[in-house]
């Protein structure tokens, strides 16, 4: 290997890197495809809900509120606190499990937590009059906090649990969306909001002979604890596999281990693992916290990611070549640095080295544990790295991989979920009868990610051509507070719809583009969720990466000036 402080050293990581990209492509070229989100059938179960039970019998509902919220966890939470806060009283939840929540209701497995700090994640910290027990929060914690908040802002009053809506249509003669469910429901809406997360609906590796295994199995956000036990004692003698090592994963394997008589790890591509420094909240710094210190917060955050002037001054002091080269040799010293630990941490050097990740950092989800490295000195603990290739076949005994059986008990999925979909379960159709997805076909066309014309009255949160944050909720509380200017400027000036003008559409779709392939990343990055698994996409398909505090500020400039941007409508 060249030296340290030479390119050449820099470019035989980088040609790692592609090699360990194409081997990924060459076993599994069909991208997203070779997941199935749709559990039907004999796979049916991985869908069900284990924390709500039997759905509670009741009349199908025949009415009209004023605000529907397609979905129950933040992004729901947050625009309805800032709608009560605007006087708007007839607000209706419908979520598709038992409860608040969203993510946070669904990923109950053992060990989950938040990877950003609490203070920053959690949100409404002012208006709840509330500190986080941790510096990151684990995951009974936030499900309480969205629940909090529900009671608060008297969202269980019209709330309906257990329902999955199925249909979303404008009906242009009273005005209003038609919203019909799975229980026979038939509800109006004048404001729709699609608030069904950014990572909702499981998906399952489609394996070979995946339903003839004759053990137990489940998916992580479906987590049977009627089989483990509720602290895992159940494992004590039984054999447990997990396919995936995502951020699910990283989190279940220490607990894991810890229970399981034998564990085995089936990993296709290792994740970036880096220190979480964790520790319980200061009562003492707790109470100098005064009214508004979490607004403060998120307006250093807003302002942090801008560069000081002397970074502006280095960079513009370079060519768009040296700027880049710049940039990547910063992201490989720090996924040295990540190799470099595990080598530190993890005893046998084989094992050590399958689990480096060679790719730059942000190519996946970088995740943040402690325990997950040390895991795998534990002698009941087997990393089964398949090279890539992924695990393609299951027999009744278990995952086969190299003609050997591995004999399970137990068998997890943590394959992770859909990404970004606006309708997941749900047929949404806007004026003429135009389809979403016959709309999206040809590229996605929205404004501010938010908004997309011939659909008055519809906003879409967490969806492409949006800002991406690794901190989701400081995103999706601008998209909430910006949700609820533009639903109180149509009720207060006596509108009944707003509707996106085609040539504001078109003017952030040229923005989102303008933001987008300036590099070769996605294409250089190893197969993930964040490049589409591969695929080549269009330019516009994709968030919006002009940078956070530029996005924000998009925002607050179309609401300036909405004649401009929206055509608005009467009864």
């Amino acid at each position: 290997m060249p030296k340290h402080d030479s390119q050449e050293y820099y470019d035989e990581i980088k040609q790692k890197f592609a090699e360990e990209r194409d081997l990924r492509i060459q076993y599994r070229p069909e991208g997203t495809a070779q997941y199935t989100s749709e559990l039907e059938g004999s796979l049916s179960h991985y869908a069900v809900d284990p924390f709500a039970g039997e759905p509670i019998e009741r009349d199908a509902i025949d009415d009209t509120v004023e605000v529907l919220f397609i979905g129950g966890g933040f992004s729901a939470l947050l625009t309805s606190a800032r709608l009560r806060e605007k006087g708007v009283e007839s607000i209706r939840i419908v979520e598709r499990g038992g409860d608040v929540g969203g993510t946070w209701y669904w990923n109950r497995y053992p060990g989950v937590a938040c990877d950003v700090v609490a203070y920053d994640y959690l949100p409404l910290l002012d208006e709840l009059d509330y500190v986080p027990v941790n510096h990151y929060s684990r995951g009974p914690e936030i499900l309480g906090h969205c629940q909090a908040i529900a009671k608060k802002y008297d969202l269980y009053d019209l709330a309906v649990f257990q329902t999955t809506v199925t249909e979303t249509i404008w009906d242009e003669s009273d005005q209003l969306w038609h919203i019909k469910t799975d229980r026979g429901d038939h509800m109006r809406a004048r404001f729709v909001i699609c608030a069904n997360g950014t990572l909702s609906k499981p998906k399952l590796s489609k394996i070979e002979g995946m339903e003839s295994f004759k053990g137990h199995s489940f998916h992580t956000s479906r987590w049977d604890y009627d089989y483990t036990g509720q602290d895992l004692g159940n494992l004590s003698d039984k054999v447990v596999g997990i396919i995936g090592t995502g951020a699910s994963a990283v989190q279940a394997v220490p607990e894991l281990a810890k229970n399981a008589k034998e564990l085995f790890v089936f990993q296709r591509t290792p994740s970036s693992i880096d220190i979480r420094d964790d520790w319980p909240t200061d009562p003492n710094w707790a109470r100098t916290l005064q009214t508004g210190w979490q607004s403060k917060r998120r307006e250093r955050v807003l302002a942090a990611v801008e560069r000081t002037p002397e970074q502006k001054a280095k960079l513009d002091a370079m060519s768009a070549e040296e700027k880049l080269q710049y940039q990547e040799n910063q992201n490989i010293d720090y996924m040295m640095r990540i190799h470099r630990r595990i080598e530190k941490t993890v005893k046998d050097p084989e094992t050590a080295n399958a689990l480096k990740p060679w790719y730059m950092f942000m190519c996946k989800r970088p995740c943040f544990h402690n325990d997950y490295l040390p895991s795998f000195n534990q002698e009941n603990v087997h990393l089964v790295d398949t090279h890539g290739a992924g695990i393609t076949e299951i027999n009744e005994q278990g995952p086969s991989f190299e003609d050997k059986t591995y004999k399970l008990d137990l068998l997890i999925y943590a394959t992770g979920f859909e990404v970004q979909k606006t309708g997941i379960y749900n047929r949404i159709l806007g004026r003429d009868g135009v389809d979403l997805e016959d709309k999206y076909s040809e590229g996605v066309r929205t404004l501010l990610g938010i908004h997309t014309h011939g659909f008055p009255n519809l906003f879409i949160m967490g969806g492409y051509q949006a800002s991406f944050q690794f901190n989701l909720t400081d995103m999706l509380q601008t998209q909430g507070d910006h949700i609820a200017e533009c639903i109180h400027y149509t009720r207060s000036n006596g509108f009944q719809t707003m509707d996106p003008k085609p040539e504001s559409e078109q003017w952030w779709v040229d923005e989102v583009i303008s933001h987008r392939g300036k590099t070769n990343r996605n294409q250089e990055c190893t197969p993930g969720y964040y490049n589409f698994e591969g695929e080549s996409n269009r330019r516009q398909d994709g968030n919006y990466n002009g940078g956070f505090r530029q996005y924000f500020l998009h925002q607050g400039d179309v609401r300036s000036k909405m004649d401009e941007h929206f055509s608005f409508g009467t009864l």
